[in-house]
């Protein structure tokens, strides 16, 4: 029997692929359902989703899977962002048009005057500076970097970035200064979202016939006999096990790990996240499908639209928002969830976005798993982790497994094995 653990996308994925081999297999999930970060939950006809938005993959195989669970809608991926006080659209560097024309200035001086090597960067601050200039790196990126993956760009590799960051080139920049109609230079031309049921609803038709077993979290792991043990006090034994179980979790569940490894495991570095939802009264409170917060007196990093992602997600004559706050050990987080709620409704307020008087649902939850952090030398950790969990034969798959940057796609793909 192969065991996989953990119900999220990549285990739903491996638990499909092994059953059209013929292989007999079993998933066991810690929590009382399925869908990891892909999952959602409801509150009075409210739906939010766990951190996983919309689907913008353009791998063929993974579309195909999507489309035999649900029908979706499609959007355009249009984002915006706030910056004191001003709405710019996404991404920010070559759309200035609302700034004053002193800081348009100074920041497209230093995006011209930039004489950075590009050639020989050694942090993502300096990969900032290299691309944007110094004005808009130390007042847009830098600070949204702090806020999003908690330690400062410099402290950051550059490994992660790949195409997720867009670098105008300098006419790009200057028509986005003085007019609002720019082109959208995201780096998918479109986004998918179920239509019913939340972004879950995508991993339907894998999630239809995996046997899953809820509520059973793993407290150790016997390599050598080949025995998961669970925190109900029951046992299972495989032939072959596989996990999505984060890696810094290891430590605390392998039996006779090697001191070197479990050293390791400390190092690893990962964001955790306060989810703030609010559903609203009214149906015009959500203005963008999502939007980004540069300001750093403002806790939160960006806010989705559930209601704008599918009107499904609301009753009608609705609507409702969802802010992201992340921390992490190096950034704390001090604050009660009635405190975090509470900071949310005030600077929604200044921010012109909504009022108490409109909010009909309110909730804020923690993830303890958000983002794997890239900080310098992270990959030699995760080598030397995942080497041994190979030598145990344990295999891993998932964002947090394979501990990466994986987009859902990427995740489900990873459950290919």
């Amino acid at each position: 029997m192969t065991v996989i653990l953990g119900a999220g996308i990549s285990g739903i994925s491996a638990s499909y692929h092994l059953s059209k081999k013929d292989i007999q297999n079993i998933i066991f999930e810690q929590d009382n359902d399925w869908g990891g970060l892909c999952g959602n939950f409801e509150i009075d006809g409210f739906r939010f989703d766990k951190a996983v938005h919309l689907s913008f993959s353009d791998n063929e195989y993974v579309k195909d899977l999507f489309s035999k669970s649900c029908d979706c809608f499609i959007h355009e991926p249009i984002a915006y962002n706030y910056y004191n006080g001003s709405w710019l659209k996404h991404p920010a560097q070559n759309n200035l048009m609302p700034l004053s024309l002193d800081e348009k200035i100074d920041i497209i001086t230093d995006f011209v005057q930039n004489a950075n090597d590009k050639a020989n960067l050694k942090n993502y601050e300096q990969w900032l500076k290299a691309q944007y200039g110094n004005y808009f790196s130390e007042n847009f990126a830098m600070v949204y970097t702090k806020k999003y993956w908690t330690l400062e760009a410099k402290d950051l590799s550059t490994t992660w970035v790949g195409n997720r960051m867009y670098t105008p080139n300098l006419k790009e920049v200057l028509k986005g200064a003085f007019e609002n109609n720019t082109p959208n230079t995201y780096y998918a031309s479109q986004m998918r979202y179920p239509k019913k049921g939340g972004y879950k609803s995508f991993l339907n038709f894998m999630r239809e016939n995996c046997d899953i077993k809820f509520n059973k979290k793993v407290i150790q792991i016997d390599s050598l006999n080949k025995i998961v043990y669970f925190n109900d006090n029951t046992i299972y034994n495989y032939d072959n096990l596989i996990s999505s179980v984060p890696l810094p979790e290891y430590k605390n569940l392998i039996t006779n790990m090697p001191l070197h490894i479990k050293e390791a495991c400390d190092r690893l570095k990962y964001t955790s996240i306060a989810l703030v939802s609010f559903g609203f009264n009214r149906a015009d409170i959500a203005k963008y499908l999502w939007f980004y917060i540069y300001d750093e007196e403002i806790l939160a990093s960006r806010c989705y639209s559930p209601s704008i992602k599918s009107n499904e997600n609301a009753p009608n004559g609705c609507s409702s928002l969802q802010f992201e706050i992340y921390f992490s050990k190096d950034k704390p987080l001090n604050l009660t969830t009635q405190e975090l709620i509470n900071h949310i409704i005030k600077k929604s307020k200044q921010m012109n976005i909504f009022d108490i008087k409109d909010i009909v649902v309110q909730d804020c939850r923690i993830l303890k798993y958000g983002n794997v952090i890239f900080y310098h030398k992270m990959e030699n950790d995760r080598k030397v982790i995942l080497d041994y969990l190979e030598s145990l034969n344990i295999k891993t798959i998932g964002r947090f497994g394979k501990w990466e940057y994986l987009w859902s796609d990427q995740s489900l793909l990873s459950g290919i094995l």
